[in-house]
């Protein structure tokens, strides 16, 4: 289903960033295997949650995800400028002390736009490109939704041309304490490693990342 939206809306080495490009995009590689071997839960995707959500703005039709473990809601269901979300560490993808498929995260996702074309967007390092804030316009850090402290990711939509400056910031919810490690595949140098306490997450990752969708590999 398309639903059409009109409202207005809401330093490190370059080796460093290549590694978190390649994560990143293994991220939005939903098909890809698990290396875990921490115990195990049934994945429960509630109901009415879908990994892919496709807007309309301004007569083109754009897409959101999809990403290993995140399922996605409209608030409203003739309105997607807000989103719920649930995210599960599907596959151990995400922490490699807490069970594989477990909920992690649950949390909103609020439509805004980025000033500025596609031509301010960094030159694509695969499918999906961060931004950390301290390279990032304040411009773009202005758009943030309040509470600003809550809301550190940015994932843009997607369209057949790439990256698009339209996408949602998010702000996780923590169910749990667990070690935010990509399953075990990086470390404390890692701008995505933190301990993850219950409660708002705000150690969550800043990063502005621009999404090529999954041709833009």
């Amino acid at each position: 289903m398309v639903l059409k939206h009109s409202k207005r809306m809401h330093n490190r080495a370059p080796t460093r960033l290549v590694a978190v490009c390649l994560l990143l995009t293994l991220m939005a590689c939903t098909d890809g295997g698990s290396s875990s071997e921490s115990p195990s839960v049934e994945l429960d995707v509630p109901r009415g949650y879908q990994s892919t959500v496709r807007i309309e703005i301004g007569g083109q039709v754009a897409s959101f995800g999809p990403f290993v473990g995140y399922y996605f809601r409209p608030e409203s269901t003739d309105d997607l400028s807000r989103l719920d979300f649930v995210c599960f560490n599907e596959r151990g993808f995400y922490s490699s002390d807490m069970p594989v498929n477990a909920q992690l995260f649950k949390g909103q996702a609020v439509l805004a736009r980025l000033p500025g074309t596609r031509s301010d967007q960094p030159a694509p390092m695969g499918r999906i490109t961060p931004v950390v804030f301290d390279k990032a316009p304040a411009s773009w850090l202005a758009t943030r939704p309040e509470p600003q402290d809550s809301y550190l990711h940015f994932h843009s939509l997607h369209d057949g041309r790439g990256a698009r400056m339209d996408g949602y910031w998010i702000a996780h919810e923590a169910l749990a304490s667990f070690t935010y490690d990509m399953g075990g595949r990086v470390g404390q140098d890692s701008v995505l490693y933190h301990e993850v306490e219950a409660g708002t997450d705000i150690r969550f990752a800043p990063l502005i990342e621009f999404d090529q969708g999954p041709d833009g590999k």
